[in-house]
């Protein structure tokens, strides 16, 4: 089944991810130039390809493999737009300091509010859930599982680095 034969259900679900992750990475360039000139400096970008590569590739997989049902499964379908709300309010809590690579300086704070309070880093937990979620609700539970360890491999690279990073901020915003 190809993407233009889905139901709308599935189509749609599908396009807002697509322009999410698009909008997503606007908003996550913009941020990474401004942390460069206030001072931030890249850490760990051997491995931001990967994520690249693992993100296209799992968006492609699912455009050519996934077999969505008529109807939507409702309990699945609603984690996704859970999922989604959990999504904004990690994005609005990091603000200006979110990119997709991992931009910091030791006179940069470290953010504790919204999720950033109870969950170290909400952002991967929540791609976590996507990377499976979104392959389940269209059809492919195979790309969930397969995506899914591949993806915890790259987090678990990019987490360390991540922490080490942060362990060098002095102030929290």
């Amino acid at each position: 089944m190809m993407l233009f034969d889905w139901p709308f259900w599935a189509q749609a679900v599908f396009a807002y991810v697509i322009i999410q992750r698009l909008a997503e990475l606007a908003y996550a360039n913009a941020n990474t130039r401004r942390l460069l000139a206030e001072g931030g400096r890249e850490h760990g970008a051997k491995h931001y390809p990967l994520f690249i590569l693992l993100h296209s590739g799992w968006l492609v997989s699912i455009a050519l493999f996934a077999e969505p049902t008529a109807g939507p499964n409702l309990l699945l379908l609603n984690a996704f737009v859970a999922s989604q709300t959990f999504r904004f309010w990690t994005l609005a809590s990091i603000g200006r300091w979110w990119t997709t690579r991992i931009i910091s300086a030791p006179h940069f704070p470290r953010v504790k509010r919204g999720p950033y309070r109870f969950i170290k880093h909400p952002n991967y937990a929540l791609v976590v859930v996507e990377i499976a979620l979104l392959p389940l609700l269209l059809g492919a539970p195979a790309m969930a599982l397969t995506f899914s360890i591949l993806n915890a491999a790259l987090l678990w690279w990019r987490i360390r680095i991540e922490n080490a990073v942060l362990g060098e901020r002095v102030g929290t915003t």
